[in-house]
């Protein structure tokens, strides 16, 4: 259709300059032509402008869905830290129960000699190592260090000075914070006298446990053991 009507046009033209004395009835007539032909080609100009603008709806269209879009992304991130973190905190508790069934921890060790007294606060160190299992007790410090987060039962015997008033104080320690303590300091003669007390503790790893003495404080213990510190794990965390 537009090679046939550029033909018609050209051909007009081309007749008006071969013959001058139909110059002006040529033009009038190629005027008219062009008024007459003018829909043909503006029609798809407007269809053009019509498409345009419906392209334009559609790329706003698809620039408000991508900022919703990456909304909901940024969400769905968010929630894939928090899994990740949960499943971490996860994977780190079967491991800890892991080496819990791998690595069991209990222990028992005694004074086997008198103590004190002391100018200040002294933690008691037991030397004699009865049972380690774990090796979670240290017998140069007295103190037991957490490997396996968990619920640990631990308790302490305590036996006076034997002789003369008695004068015997102790506390077991989690990090320097005293959680019990046992105590005898009655009147001149009360001798021979033993007293225990025990804690059900929760513990994370590095976490440390003993017990303290305090200052001016005694203890009589021999070969027989009265004084003694134990504790195991009861269950993982």
């Amino acid at each position: 259709m537009e090679c046939t009507l550029f033909l018609l046009v050209a051909f007009i033209f081309s007749s008006g300059q071969c013959d001058d004395s139909n110059t002006s009835l040529v033009s009038s007539a190629g005027s008219d032509l062009v008024a007459e032909l003018a829909p043909l080609w503006e029609a798809p100009v407007v269809a053009a402008t019509s498409t345009n603008g419906r392209l334009l709806e559609i790329v706003r269209l698809l620039v408000t869905e991508m900022t919703a879009l990456r909304a909901r992304l940024g969400v769905y991130g968010a929630q894939t830290l928090a899994l990740r973190k949960l499943y971490e905190e996860q994977a780190q508790r079967i491991k800890s129960l892991e080496e819990s069934r791998a690595a069991p921890v209990a222990f028992t060790a005694a004074l086997g000699h008198p103590a004190g007294p002391f100018r200040r606060d002294t933690t008691v160190r037991y030397d004699q190592v009865l049972s380690n299992v774990g090796g979670g007790y240290d017998q140069a410090t007295g103190t037991f260090t957490a490997v396996v987060p968990g619920t640990y039962f631990f308790s302490y015997t305590m036996y006076n000075n034997n002789v003369g008033k008695p004068n015997s104080v102790l506390s077991l320690m989690k990090n320097g914070d005293r959680l019990v303590s046992t105590w005898d300091t009655a009147a001149e003669g009360d001798v021979h006298d033993s007293a225990t007390n025990a804690a059900v503790v929760e513990l994370v790893a590095g976490d440390g446990v003993s017990v303290n003495m305090d200052a001016r404080r005694v203890l009589y213990d021999d070969a027989h053991n009265y004084n003694t510190f134990s504790g195991f794990l009861l269950f993982p965390l």
